[in-house]
């Protein structure tokens, strides 16, 4: 081929991984019910006046399925990080013991995992547009090129071979993940 399509169409892949990466973590934040420390990932705590993230100022863990546990390093800044859930809005009543925070995962109901389910699908749909967003501008740098009509027609479909495979990596992605929410 030619080097400027091969840079498009490399940079187009790149941008499609970027996408399913991105869908990957959008994943990780909607729970199946489980606890994890990931639940708590996006928490941030007034540290003496900077914003930090939870799991730098304290340890964060799950002694079994329904619970986590954050431990701070300093005791003083367990009214903070409990503040910090609360202002998290993520659904979660965190207990103050003294020594750490204890949150109790409630088990999902039927109508929740719907839910979960229904933003779950959202976020693919939302990541398929973007692969398919990646399509159309490598198709409109590739037409701007100055080359041959048969070398322009393999390169688009080399392009919408990508945009294929990244669909199908979405789409098993998201039945992998619904899976996981409805499972009981």
């Amino acid at each position: 081929m030619n080097e400027e399509v091969d840079f498009i169409i490399e940079n187009c892949e790149e941008e499609m991984q970027h996408s399913v990466e991105h869908l990957k973590n959008e994943f990780i934040n909607i729970r199946a019910g489980k606890a994890s420390p990931n639940m708590l990932k996006g928490v941030m705590v007034d540290y003496y006046g900077s914003v930090t993230p939870l799991s730098q100022v304290s340890n964060v863990n799950t002694p079994d399925a329904q619970t986590i546990t954050v431990q701070p390093w300093e005791k003083s800044m367990l009214s903070e990080i409990e503040k910090a859930i609360m202002n998290a809005n993520l659904g979660f009543n965190p207990m103050n013991n003294g020594e750490s925070i204890i949150i109790n995962v409630p088990a999902l109901t039927e109508e929740r995992r719907k839910e979960l389910a229904k933003r779950a699908k959202a976020e693919a749909e939302n990541a398929k547009v973007g692969v398919r967003n990646h399509r159309k501008e490598a198709n409109n740098e590739i037409k701007k090129l100055d080359i041959s009509e048969d070398l322009m027609k393999n390169s688009e479909e080399t392009v919408q071979n990508l945009t294929n495979k990244y669909s199908k990596i979405i789409d098993e992605l998201f039945h992998t993940k619904e899976a996981e929410i409805m499972k009981v």
